[in-house]
């Protein structure tokens, strides 16, 4: 905590409550298929997260989105390619 009881920064970073966007981050949401499970979840988050960047990534197999918050638009062939590594497909960006 802050000095005056806050868990927010003086520069606007919080760890708990609203969304935990910083001013200037993007966040964008994908399809992946083929995720069935927690582990599923586990894996695309886990190689998408290692993308430079990236300070978030929560994904739900039940729907097959992945929302990712990151310092700046990703290239959507680094995110193909850490989603391939997972071993599932990007459909691409959700609408």
């Amino acid at each position: 905590m802050t000095e005056n009881g806050s868990c927010c920064t003086p520069e606007g970073s919080c760890h708990s409550g609203g969304t935990g966007v910083q001013v200037g981050e993007v966040t964008t949401t994908y399809r992946v298929t083929g995720m069935t499970c927690g582990h599923c979840e586990g894996a695309v988050s886990s190689e998408i997260g290692e993308l430079a960047g990236v300070s978030s990534v929560q994904a739900v197999a039940a729907t097959g989105l992945v929302t990712v918050t990151s310092k700046a638009p990703l290239d959507e062939d680094a995110v193909r390619a850490a989603v391939d590594e997972a071993g599932y497909e990007l459909a691409g960006q959700a609408a």
